[in-house]
């Protein structure tokens, strides 16, 4: 064996390299950036139109409604909801709309079936117990029936049994929370109108309407 064919050594000590550091530092979380020009489009969505702006089926959108670009759902409404709907190109606004730890109340009028006693309106008031745990206190009471656009198609209604309309104030946004509160308690939702988000509401904007407001 020559002097150039020396055997080569290998360090027993743990090699980094330059991407192993990198991958070592800790990462940053992503911070919004404030929007130069930020806005709030209130809709009033009618029933039937789904909570997105595409859809593969065909279905009605925000698209068909909204000519408004980059802005976003603040929270959902189901498709067989009415009422309002909150969308911002305000990533902070959206995020404070949305968390549930922020308290953001929602306020619904809600047809139900049959007359709900006093224990029932104090049960939704104290929290019931559903699937996904217990909800939180909310503000409930029965209203009158309020002056409303018709819905198309109208809601199906039992001639035998009358309905009541109950405004409903929560703070949570557990996927179909209202409808499945009424049920617990022996009162389906018939027909549902969010009715105010935090500080906005509806007025008198019409269904299918939407008006832009600038922060």
């Amino acid at each position: 064996m020559s002097a150039n064919d020396k055997p080569k050594r290998f360090s027993t000590k743990p090699a980094f390299s330059k991407v192993n550091k990198k991958h070592r530092k800790p990462t940053k979380r992503a911070v919004s950036k404030p929007v130069e020009n930020p806005i709030i489009v209130l809709f009033n969505k009618p029933f039937d139109v789904l909570c997105q702006f595409t859809d593969e089926s065909g279905r009605q959108t925000l698209k068909d409604f909204i000519p408004v670009k980059d802005v976003y759902a603040a929270g959902r409404l189901d498709r067989d909801s009415e009422g309002l709907l909150l969308l911002t190109n305000d990533g902070k606004l959206q995020a404070k709309l949305t968390q549930p730890n922020k308290k953001t109340f929602k306020t619904y009028w809600v047809q139900v079936e049959g007359e709900p006693s006093e224990s029932s309106i104090t049960a939704l008031q104290q929290g019931v117990e559903l699937k996904d745990g217990m909800t939180l206190p909310a503000n409930v009471k029965v209203i009158k029936e309020p002056t409303v656009w018709e819905r198309v198609p109208p809601v199906r209604e039992r001639k035998s049994i009358p309905t009541t309309w109950l405004e409903i104030q929560i703070c949570e946004g557990r996927n179909r929370q209202v409808r499945k509160m009424t049920a617990h308690v022996g009162h389906p939702t018939l027909r549902l109108i969010r009715y105010k988000i935090g500080q906005w509401s509806l007025d008198d904007l019409p269904n299918g309407a939407y008006k832009t407001i600038k922060q």
